[in-house]
């Protein structure tokens, strides 16, 4: 089976329910899968095997349903995002040679491409591509054939193209099934970019089991609000930073609780303290589940609120997840000793497609994407940073992660960034970059009194500053280059 194979499979039993719905628009199960059958025939027959089709576009129909009709082609969707400089584009595409760009930008200067409109409707994204109304079906392609690139941000600020097998999802998929019991009956809410795996995997699974998806065109808290309560939304994805938007929002104009939520599944990042108590009250009938993974490793660990889990961990392995921690040279630690993570799963990616920079850590079946962890006994993972964002202060190992944790848990803050910056002394001296919490005023000294409570001396900031903008990647997370860039520029104001 390929990753959109069960469309027909739902189309035949359903065939008149919502599929998918955005913004006021909607296709029935029937028409997706005529849709998407008429548009991966015109793929497979425009498209060379082995060359990709190249999506440039916003989150819409149109981007939902040419993902899915290149699955179906046995081409693999490469997502691209419209918010990248239009260089980074050109570059990207240089190094993918995808067989044809869908784009709603002309100036891309790349042949074959074919435009569409942004506004395009589910109805009419096959006429919008030219897709022949009577058409051969298109070959199954192999569950080991590539079916998606995505990317995550490079070291050098390049994307770094990830590449996966049907096969990859279709497992996650199954192991899914075993955490969770999305089914037929869901409505799953994905309201970020299909940019984001996160919620590309949310379309793909939710359609996978038969549940209807609510997508956005863009992420407005209040509007995603209103679609929950609109669709009797019961599966909401997310990351942290959106859903707290969204509790804010609703807060704001004293909503209703939203009874209709049994799930809220979260990625990136763990919740901030003190938010735990505001989902209850807004999602009163829901579960929550945190998970920790990468674009390269998918599901890693899932932390449940019903089950014990430690405060500062990211849960225990996601099912059929095997997790080690080794040392540099790849030798097993014992429970309790910080070292990298490995990740041994049927959901790891296949390669890079470009952008790759040095080859990951492996032993084994095993890879590392460069996270420092700790395994407890029982076997939950806690991290402790990123060995990249590692920071070496009078000889010591500092990562920032721990600390930006334990600042964020002050009241009057919303987020930190905690960066090293040259010291002649120290090697690197620790700065910390703080946005403090609306109508919230930061003190030095508190902050430092704070920090105190939870930290070794070396390990405390003695420099904060309040950056004049807060920087966030497309995938709702602080975006520490560009902090580190308004750092250097002298941006912000520092507090004395």
């Amino acid at each position: 089976m390929n990753v959109a194979g069960a469309l027909t499979q739902h189309a035949r039993r359903t065939p008149d329910r919502p599929a998918i719905a955005c913004d006021g628009d909607q296709v029935c199960w029937q028409a997706l899968a005529q849709a998407v059958e008429r548009i991966a025939a015109h793929l497979a027959a425009t498209v060379p095997a082995g060359r990709g089709v190249a999506l440039h576009l916003p989150n819409g129909p149109a981007s939902a349903l040419l993902f899915l009709a290149a699955c179906r082609a046995g081409r693999e969707a490469q997502i691209l995002d419209p918010e990248w400089p239009l260089q980074t584009t050109r570059t990207v595409i240089a190094e993918l040679r995808p067989g044809v760009v869908v784009t709603t930008d002309a100036s891309l200067c790349y042949e074959p491409f074919w435009r569409i409109a942004p506004d395009v409707t589910f109805a009419n994204v096959a006429d919008a591509v030219a897709a022949p109304r009577t058409f051969s079906p298109a070959a199954e392609p192999d569950e080991l054939q590539p079916f998606y690139v995505g990317f995550t941000s490079g070291s050098t600020g390049m994307p770094k193209g990830f590449r996966r097998h049907h096969r990859s999802w279709l497992a996650s998929f199954g192991a899914g099934d075993l955490e969770f019991d999305i089914g037929p009956d869901d409505v799953v809410l994905a309201p970020g970019t299909l940019t984001h795996s996160l919620f590309l995997y949310a379309l793909a699974h939710g359609l996978h089991v038969g549940a209807t998806v609510v997508l956005s065109r863009q992420f407005k808290p209040t509007a995603v609000n209103r679609s929950i309560q609109a669709h009797g939304a019961t599966v909401i994805y997310g990351v942290p930073a959106q859903i707290e938007t969204m509790v804010d929002a609703a807060e704001r104009i004293h909503a209703s609780p939203f009874e209709t939520v049994r799930w809220v599944l979260s990625s990136g990042a763990k919740w901030k303290t003190g938010l735990a108590e505001r989902l209850r009250r807004q999602f009163p009938s829901a579960r929550f589940a945190e998970f920790y993974g990468a674009s390269e490793l998918s599901f890693t660990t899932v932390a449940k609120d019903d089950e014990d889990v430690p405060p500062e961990s990211v849960g225990r392995a996601f099912a059929d997840v095997v997790i080690t921690i080794r040392d540099h040279r790849g030798d097993l630690l014992a429970p309790g000793e910080a070292g990298l993570v490995f990740v041994e799963s049927p959901f790891l990616f296949m390669n890079y497609a470009c952008g790759s920079g040095a080859a990951l850590p492996r032993v084994g079946n095993a890879v590392s994407v460069g996270d420092i962890g700790v395994l407890d006994a029982r076997g939950f993972l806690r991290l402790v940073g990123r060995a990249s964002r590692m920071i070496i202060s009078a000889g010591k190992n500092v990562h920032p992660e721990e600390i930006e944790r334990v600042l964020e848990s002050h009241a009057n803050v919303s987020a930190a960034a905690v960066l090293g910056v040259a010291d002649a002394l120290r090697g690197e001296r620790l700065v910390a970059l703080l946005r403090p919490r609306c109508g919230r005023v930061l003190e030095r000294a508190s902050l430092i009194a704070h920090a105190r409570l939870s930290l070794p001396l070396y390990k405390v900031p003695r420099r904060y500053a309040v950056p004049h903008a807060w920087p966030m990647t497309r995938s709702g997370k602080t975006d520490f280059q560009a902090l580190a860039r308004l750092w250097a520029d002298g941006a912000y104001e520092e507090l004395t």
